[in-house]
């Protein structure tokens, strides 16, 4: 296996210019993804999950931007790369499967020709090669008679049905690294289960570094190898799975995983974190969590750094939760 990352992200800070003042999306973020490994990047909606597999990209529109920090594919900085340097990788080496898979497809073209053009504009293939491809790419994200849906619009297909064509897409060229956005929220749990395996399996046999960004641990939790946990904007925990998920060493962590109906005793209430998550224009002075925190105190409006509080698990607190990890 390659010394070198597929995928380092070094301090990267994306901030959005409004009118109401500058809104730090991503703020000093860093994470490591090597060949065939897959990392879980969650959070609820708003703390800056998206923005980041977005940046890796090069996706970011105004009035957002890169201020900060590097994003080394295989030793290469995109922060930095060129649009067209960008747009040789994107869809070749670099796959992202959106939440939306209209985003991917378009609405006035058969699906044979969208996922053919795919394969064309970066190999020399003969077309009956690259048909066969796209077939093949179908069948392997559970959609019957390929041949036959190829010949089909998106229109004709469900939403769940869309989606694993955006996610045959992505997984057509077995890129270096695919970034996935919630690529499965709108499957049943089937359906999810079949494409998870398939994403599990072309990762082992091919090497493909994936960034899978969701608000769901269960998926995580039987999915990835290491996990990023995100809050406002920044990185709260990190470390191997099993880790993160049997012994959570943040309080918000600790509360996501109390909210895990599994978690729950029958018949009792839910667990639920207390308030809302504060607006990435008026974040609160030190940690972003403490006003949702029953560990809160005066040392917490000072923003801690992230340390390695395990050996491979850090944590970004004051007062975390110490006693699981068996510290």
């Amino acid at each position: 296996m390659s010394e070198t990352p597929t995928l380092e992200v070094r301090n990267l800070q994306t901030h959005f210019f409004t009118r109401e003042g500058v809104l730090k999306a991503v703020d000093d973020v860093s994470f490591t993804v090597r060949a065939g490994e897959i990392m879980g990047l969650v959070g609820e909606s708003g703390s800056g999950k998206t923005v980041t597999g977005f940046s890796v990209l090069g996706l970011v529109d105004p009035p957002g931007r890169i201020v900060g920090g590097s994003i080394l594919f295989k030793g290469e900085d995109l922060a930095h790369a060129g649009e067209e340097r960008l747009r040789a990788l994107r869809g070749s080496r670099i796959a992202m499967i959106f939440q939306d898979p209209m985003m991917t497809l378009n609405p006035v073209l058969r699906v044979d020709t969208q996922m053919t053009e795919a394969i064309l504009a970066h190999e020399q293939v003969s077309e009956r090669a690259a048909r066969a491809r796209a077939a093949a790419a179908l069948a392997m994200v559970g959609i019957a008679s390929p041949e036959e849906r190829l010949l089909a619009y998106p229109h004709q297909f469900s939403g769940g049905m869309r989606q694993r064509v955006a996610i045959a897409i992505a997984m057509l060229h077995r890129p270096d690294l695919i970034i996935a956005d919630e690529p499965t929220t709108a499957l049943d749990v089937t359906i999810q289960g079949q494409i998870l395996y398939e994403v599990q399996k072309l990762c082992r046999e091919t090497g493909t570094a994936l960034v899978w960004v969701t608000h769901d641990l269960t998926v995580v939790a039987g999915l990835a190898d290491t996990v990023s946990v995100m809050y406002a904007g920044k990185i709260v925990e990190q470390g191997r799975v099993d880790d993160v998920l049997d012994r959570p060493l943040h309080p918000y962590t600790n509360g996501l995983l109390g909210s895990v109906p599994s978690r729950n005793r029958r018949g009792q209430k839910l667990r639920q974190i207390p308030g809302m998550t504060p607006s990435l224009l008026r974040l609160p002075q030190g940690c972003a969590f403490r006003s949702r925190c029953p560990r809160a105190d005066q040392a917490c409006t000072e923003m801690p750094a992230l340390a390695e509080l395990a050996p491979g698990h850090l944590a970004r607190c004051v007062h975390p939760h110490l006693e699981t990890a068996g510290a």
